[in-house]
């Protein structure tokens, strides 16, 4: 009997066939970031571990002869009721029993068997880290849901597999260690086990406290190398900054080592000196910006944007090589230097995540038992990602917040610790090497001595209402920004935008003393008290600067860089949007705060300012942006907690933490208004990210399951038996999904399992291969065969996964949602009394929950809803990714997405 194959009406047939099996493609790749596959060298090894063989056959045999009993087991006696059996617990010797019924019946011995010729006795367990079948409990068939291989790329995960693997192999640990002569060397082995998560941890917190403090004196240095550079004088050197060459001076403007290039270029008049230094600092942000574009596309696409979209769907279950590889890592820390220094309206905050995340998966590949894991992999990239928060805010504490409101998808009670330790071990190196020579973790790290008063509730409100329409037409423009540049066919190519863009930019930053420092010297400023600030480098603190004039500036400055940051964010370069977030917040802020204080003192007997104080002043500007920089920044990343904590860290003062709650509570109302998608979340939606995110209260719409999965006529389906290796060879090639239901036959339609794509063509290859060299006329089968020859026939029981999730046809949409939610499914069956009826997949929920699934139906086929929403292809990830499109480099991919259809797992 041929497989089953219902006539297929949904566009897949533009998908491409999977690719032919050899050694050096796909299977053999050298880079293999979240790639987890078998190469051919293990396929002996596998093969050798056969279920089907005498051996294990006869094992089955002898296990379905015991009988059942539910009988209740005895208790056993604790080890202190007599002295022998605490000798034997403390040496490890085994207890004797306390009577003959206790002694279970020895098995009898199995028939001794030949192994195939060319096999060793290896019995390799896929995805046990290579350990021995001895070594294993004798149930891990039985437990977990069939073996598995490796996860294509751009693929999702099965987090339900995988924790089941790891307690299997903690159960067998536990085994093998107790089971040694020398407890405490077992109990060392275990200790050492568990310690592994932590070292990976400690290790990242050291490298991200390192490239953070090297990012910043670097950008600060080439920052600085746009306006002169410091000379011999004075004992300074090339290579120093602005702020290292002029230490010691209260003011820069008296620093006699620090020349500007109008100087250095002996030019005397104001004016020529204006125009030299006007030129020099265009052509070097231009320069350093392509610099950073050229990084990015050359080396390492993966490492353009902030990451956080990316991180957010990592987290979430997704596959994706390359994204934090060695060499992301590097063009990420490179370009980000480049892009920040180039005075772009762009920040390092959300990049150093990636590069976080990066130097956690780097160690990540030293331990091969959290390596082989995908759970317990992005377990310690949730707790890894909080050490770039607190190295970019010198906020620890907030940077776990982050990580636990933003990042993260499954965040368990020890992944908090887990954080936690990260982000301390990353802030003390970073504190350590004291990268600006303040004492300060970040520039912008400022102390208040003032209080605030009950009558500046008022404008606290109002910024924090600025700041949430900020954040909704941030989101908007940028997004619009982004569709634009998508589908416009005029456009040059991504080098060619940044370059324009850093241009546009350079021209409009160096007239505004306010837009031509760098964001971090900008947002210090900003945040500065005046009766502490030593150098009053734009003039917001001398006599008479509380003026109309200094007001006007300061909006328009923040105008502009609006604007800016909209074009900027999602070009193909390293970019954040947190700093240039906070810096338009602070000068609105900081305007507001100026209008205060002018109206309070022209005013003093108003009767809102009689709490004030006579001789001492009553506003202070600075708290003003500091609140507005927080309103702003809660409007566009909808956070609210970890903002709170995170200006608490940056200010000390314990007094604001209640204006700054109400600015960003209500910022993110105001913005929740606009739209419920924060910014990051806007660009997941727009690259089409498979991401459910499982805290977001998502409008569900009320209708039954059956109507938006695919039902069982449009799938392709295999038939428990009458297939050859040939077939089924056959039927992946025509049909390009990730994965086949299987069922009892085509009559009946009892739902067996599922098998996905990469194990059936893994095991159909490894099959035709050395030792078996099984013909391709080989029978095949998915259901027990009690007289097939398990030497010449290929039973595919042990890769099919034999008991997946399923949900009766009348199921609603909601509860569908919550298993996908919950339990970061893949697929979830749908049955009527065992009778297979359809199939919802991750991207088909996606799809609806994100309001996407009407366009997606009339551009395929005009079906009304029940053909398969996800069915139409699945190229979203790879042109969100990689920047396929118009205007965009496309670069290869080995792994090809193939159909979305019932198979985007």
């Amino acid at each position: 009997m041929q497989p089953t194959m219902s006539p297929i009406n949904n566009g897949s047939s533009s998908s491409e066939p999977f690719p032919p099996f050899n050694n050096d493609h796909h299977y053999a790749t050298s880079d293999a970031d979240e790639l987890d596959l078998l190469d051919d060298t293990d396929t002996a090894a596998i093969l050798d571990n056969d279920p089907l063989s005498h051996h294990h056959h006869h094992q089955q045999q002898h296990q379905q002869q015991q009988p059942l009993s539910f009988k209740r087991k005895q208790k056993r006696t604790g080890i202190f009721s007599q002295p022998a059996r605490l000798f034997n617990a403390l040496t490890g010797r085994a207890n004797p029993p306390r009577n003959s019924a206790d002694i279970p019946p020895p098995p009898p011995p199995p028939p001794p068997i030949q192994p195939p010729t060319g096999a060793t006795r290896l019995d390799y367990i896929p995805g046990s880290g290579g350990s021995k079948s001895d070594s294993l409990p004798t149930d891990w068939l039985a437990e977990g849901p069939g073996r598995r291989v490796g996860y294509e790329d751009l693929t999702a995960i099965d987090w339900i597999f995988e924790y089941t693997k790891e307690r299997q192999r903690q159960r067998s640990l536990l085994s093998r260690t107790t089971s040694l002569g020398f407890p405490l060397l077992g109990f060392l082995q275990r200790v050492l086990d568990a310690s592994q998560v932590w070292v990976i941890l400690i290790l990242s917190g050291l490298a991200v406290g390192t490239l953070t403090a090297g990012i910043d004196v670097t950008t600060d240095w080439l920052g600085d190398i746009k306006y002169g550079f410091c000379s011999t004088t004075d004992g300074g050197a090339f290579y120093l900054s602005k702020t290292a060459c002029c230490y010691g001076y209260d003011e820069i403007s008296k620093c006699q080592g620090w020349k500007t290039w109008g100087n250095a270029l002996g030019v005397t008049s104001r004016g020529g000196v204006w125009f030299v230094e006007y030129a020099v600092y265009l052509v070097l942000a231009v320069m350093f910006a392509l610099s950073a574009s050229l990084l990015v596309k050359e080396y390492a696409v993966y490492a353009k944007h902030s990451g956080i979209p990316e991180i957010k769907t990592v987290l979430g279950g997704f596959i994706i090589r390359r994204f934090l590889g060695l060499w992301t890592l590097i063009t990420k820390s490179l370009g980000l230097v480049l892009a920040v220094a180039s005075g772009m309206w762009l920040g390092k905050e959300g990049p150093l995540v990636h590069v976080a995340c990066c130097c956690a998966n780097l160690f990540i590949k030293l331990f091969p038992s959290i390596n082989n894991n995908e759970a317990r992999k992005r377990e310690v990239l949730s707790a890894a990602a909080a050490s770039g928060i607190s190295v970019a805010f010198g906020s620890p504490i907030g940077g776990v917040l982050f990580s636990l409101e933003q990042l993260s998808y499954y965040f368990p009670d020890k992944t908090m610790w887990q954080s936690f330790v990260c982000a301390m071990t990353a802030a003390m190196v970073l504190e350590a090497f004291d990268p600006f020579r303040s004492g300060k973790l970040v520039m912008y790290q400022v102390t208040y001595s003032s209080v605030w008063h009950g009558f500046e509730l008022v404008p606290f409100v109002l910024l924090g209402l600025l700041g949430g329409v900020y954040g909704g037409l941030f989101i908007k423009a940028n997004m619009w920004v982004a569709r634009w540049r998508k589908s416009a066919t005029w456009l040059p190519g991504p080098v060619i935008q940044v370059v324009a863009v850093a241009i546009l930019t350079a021209l409009l930053n160096y007239p505004n003393n306010y837009m031509r420092a760098q964001c971090s010297d900008l947002v210090s400023n900003l945040f500065s008290e005046c009766s502490k600030l030593t150098d009053d480098q734009f003039g917001l603190c001398k006599t008479g600067a509380a003026s109309a004039g200094t007001i006007i500036l300061l909006i328009f400055a923040a105008v502009l860089g609006f604007f800016l940051a909209a074009i900027t964010f999602g070009l193909q370069i390293p970019a954040g949007i947190i700093l240039p977030s906070m810096a338009i917040g602070a000068l609105v802020g900081r305007a507001i705060g100026i209008i205060m204080e002018i109206w309070q003192h022209n005013h003093p007997n108003f009767i809102a300012f009689r709490s004030c104080e006579p001789d001492v002043p009553c506003i202070t500007p600075g708290t003003y942006a500091i609140i507005g920089a927080a309103a702003a920044l809660g409007g566009v990343t909808r956070m609210t907690v970890s903002i709170v904590v995170i200006m608490f860290e940056l200010t000390g003062v314990l007094t604001y933490v209640l204006p700054i709650m109400v600015a960003v509570m209500i910022s993110k109302w105001v913005g929740d208004a606009f739209s419920r998608r924060g910014i990051y979340e806007s660009w997941i939606h727009f690259n089409e990210y498979p991401y459910l995110d499982n805290s977001e209260e998502i409008p569900i719409p009320d209708i039954p399951a059956s109507q938006i999965m695919t039902r069982i006529e449009d799938l392709v389906v295999l038939t428990a038996t009458g297939h050859t290796i040939a077939s089924l060879t056959a039927v992946m090639e025509q049909h390009p999904y990730r994965g086949f239901p299987v069922v009892s036959d085509p009559r009946d339609a009892i739902l067996l399992g599922y098998i996905s794509r990469a194990e059936l063509a893994y095991i159909l290859h490894a099959s035709t291969q050395p030792p078996r060299l099984l013909p391709p006329e080989t029978e095949a089968f998915f259901a027990h065969q009690p007289l097939a020859d398990p030497r010449t026939t290929l039973d595919l029981r042990q890769w099919m996964d034999q008991t997946p999730l399923t949900l009766p046809r009348g199921s609603r949409l909601h509860l569908a949602v919550s298993y996908f939610q919950k339990l970061g499914l893949r697929y979830v069956m749908f049955v009527d009394r065992g009778v297979l009826q359809g199939l919802l997949t991750k991207k088909d929920v996606w799809y609806v929950l994100n309001g996407a699934e009407e366009t997606r139906r009339t551009a395929g086929r005009g079906e009304p809803m029940g053909g398969g929403v996800a069915r139409e292809g699945g190229d979203g990830e790879r042109e969100g990714l990689l920047g396929v499109g118009r205007g965009e480099e496309e670069v290869e991919v080995v792994s090809p997405i193939g159909d979305g259809g019932s198979n985007l797992l």
